[in-house]
Order: structure tokens, then sequence, then C-alpha cells
């Protein structure tokens, strides 16, 4: 990233695990450093080896290689092979690069805390005390679409046969949780419901207040 003077004293990294919000989390990540004209970093690991990943996670790894290249990020890192507890290497990684502060995702803290059976924001808060670590949660707004959608207002999906009906109202039959973006100039509830399934954010339509299908969907599509 381009550095401005006054601001190299920061470096920022970004921590990305699998999953469609580790390419939001790098975005991200670039915009905050980008203000901050500061240098970024992108950190993953795993304990296999680079040469014995699935093609799901090398597909991943390509991309954000591909997001190295768009945005000018200072280094991917990949840690592959790695036994050790996430949270040292992390702390390993931060030390030898002078980071600053941290990003990770409210998912990828989940999913690796479940992993390693305790919190790894409480591990790192131990490995390295002085780094500011930032967890992004599920944004109440959609990126780069505030011309097509409303804000985000939390509701409710409460299934309904082989369908899921949207709610306002907290239901003990609610089967998810999360936030309603109302296509701007319509009078029904058409638009995106965002919500976390299985440590992933998941975008799916709703037409007339119903759900057909929990189908993840490019909000970029749903705008035009």
């Amino acid at each position: 990233m381009k550095k401005i003077e006054g601001h190299i004293d920061e470096r920022i990294m970004v921590f990305v695990y699998y999953g469609t919000n580790s390419e939001r989390l790098i975005q991200r990540g670039c915009r905050i450093a980008g203000m901050s004209g500061c240098p970024l970093y992108i950190l993953t690991i795993d304990q296999k080896p680079l040469d014995e990943l699935d093609a799901e996670k090398s597909d991943y790894i390509d991309r954000w290689k591909k997001m190295v290249n768009e945005y000018g990020i200072d280094e991917l890192i990949i840690m592959d092979n790695e036994t050790r507890p996430v949270a040292k290497v992390i702390g390993e990684v931060a030390r030898e690069k002078h980071i600053t502060q941290i990003i990770l995702g409210q998912t990828t803290h989940k999913r690796l805390s479940e992993l390693t059976k305790g919190s790894l924001l409480k591990s790192l808060l131990k490995e390295i005390p002085f780094i500011d670590l930032h967890l992004v949660t599920v944004a109440r707004t959609l990126e780069d679409q505030k011309d097509h959608f409303e804000k985000g207002v939390r509701a409710y999906l409460v299934p309904e046969g082989d369908q899921y009906r949207l709610t306002f109202n907290h239901t003990e039959d609610k089967a998810y949780e999360g936030y309603f973006f109302k296509e701007l100039g319509t009078d029904f509830n058409n638009g995106i419901f965002k919500f976390m399934k299985d440590n992933e954010t998941m975008q799916v339509h709703v037409t007339d207040d119903y759900v057909k299908e929990l189908k993840n969907v490019s909000i970029t599509e749903s705008a035009k």
C-alpha cells in the first residue's frame, strides 16, 4: 500500500481463513490501510502443506494472490504445514513484521475457536497484548450498494413449508437471525437477508416476504 509520511509507524495485518468472508475482510483491510497510508499484510495458516490442500482451499489462495496484485498489498504470508497453536503463529508473524493492528472476521474467530477448543481472541490478547485487535462483525450495510438498498434492520427467518418467511418479530420458531436490506423503490419486502449459517455469512434473496432457498447470492447481480 502507498505510504503517507507521518503514518509509517502503523502496520496492519489481516488474518484470513477459507470462506466467502475472506475477500470482504481483505477489502476492509485495504480501505483502512489506504486511509492510513501504511503497509498491509495478509496472513493465512493451515496445518497441511500447500501441495496437499484440496481444490476449494487452493482456489481461495489463488483469489487472495490476485487481490494482492490488484490492490497493491505488501505481502500475502502463507504459513502452511503448521502444527503450532494459531495464536502463537500469528504472534510470531506480527512481531516479525512489526504489526500494530490485526484485523480478523467474526466467522474466522468462531471457526478457529471451535477448532482449537478455546477463544482465539483471548489467546491473542495473551500472546500479543500490545497490538490492537479488530474483530469485524456482520455489517448493517451492503458495501458499495447504498444506492440500491436501505440500511439493514434486524429480522428473522421462520420456516414455513419448504421455504422461509421474513419477520421482524423475535419468535421461538425462528430459524435464523440477521439483517434485512430492503430494495429502494419497492412497497413490498423485497431485498436481501444477511445472516450467519455454519460460521459463514450468507446473503439470500427475499421476494414478497419469502426466501425460497438458502442460496448465497451476489449483491452486485441483485442490484441490477
